[in-house]
């Protein structure tokens, strides 16, 4: 039996007056890896920002945990356990590295500890005491991921976590989706990056002009490769 956690339904969202999201359906199962997949203002990020509320406004429906969230303002939506991860990581330069780590609030019960997420990411441990500019692009983003996980957030919004990064980082990077995946994680990843997307993934959605046009399973990824080339260029 699969358990459903987020339900998109008719999602409409705008910025001011630009209307980007026009009707998105979409849906994530527990413990799944889900990648939207698109070019570049496809509308994924968007849609990243609407689960959490950080849009300019929002019609339609998105349920966490069959919870009704349309009209919940980000801190509540939070406290339902979803951690956003933003491209621009949002570390803070003159905090250490575990300062930056310790900063947000505990959400929802059952968040790694401390040592847990040092045991996740060696990296971390050595650089506890570094400013937060000293840390390499890799750890950065190792170090946004990891401040969600100690808050307790189980539905893990991820948006282009490996751009910019040296390869042998991205695939450690893979390595902690595959390991949060099997600690029971619920994973929606942005990616421009499609060979780091492609082999973690359960399910791929494929955005375009702010609407859902194709969405198939890793056992179909084979076949589909040929729709990809056409939708993205890969």
């Amino acid at each position: 039996m699969t358990t459903e956690l987020l339900r998109i339904a008719g999602l409409n969202a705008w910025y001011g007056e630009s209307h980007i999201l026009h009707g998105v359906d979409l849906t994530v199962n527990q413990g799944e890896v889900v990648t939207l997949l698109g070019r570049n203002g496809a509308g994924r990020t968007t849609t990243m920002r609407a689960i959490v509320g950080l849009t300019g406004s929002r019609t339609g429906s998105i349920q966490v945990a069959g919870q009704e969230t349309i009209k919940l303002a980000p801190h509540r939506i939070a406290r339902l356990g979803v951690g956003y991860c933003p491209e621009e990581r949002g570390i803070f330069a003159s905090l250490s590295a575990e300062e930056n780590l310790m900063l947000p609030p505990v959400v929802a019960p059952g968040g790694m500890s401390v040592d847990d997420i040092y045991a996740m990411f060696p990296n971390l441990k050595e650089r506890a005491n570094s400013p937060g500019t000293r840390l390499s692009g890799g750890e950065q983003q190792m170090l946004a991921v990891a401040r969600i996980l100690r808050t307790g957030a189980r539905l893990l919004l991820l948006d282009e976590i490996s751009e910019g990064l040296a390869p042998v980082i991205v695939q450690k990077l893979a390595e902690m989706i595959l390991t949060l995946k099997a600690k029971g994680y619920t994973i929606v990843l942005v990616e421009q990056n499609f060979r780091f997307a492609a082999p973690l993934a359960d399910r791929f959605y494929i955005m375009e002009h702010g609407r859902i046009v194709r969405q198939f399973k890793q056992a179909e990824l084979k076949q589909n490769m040929g729709m990809l080339q056409e939708y993205l260029g890969v």
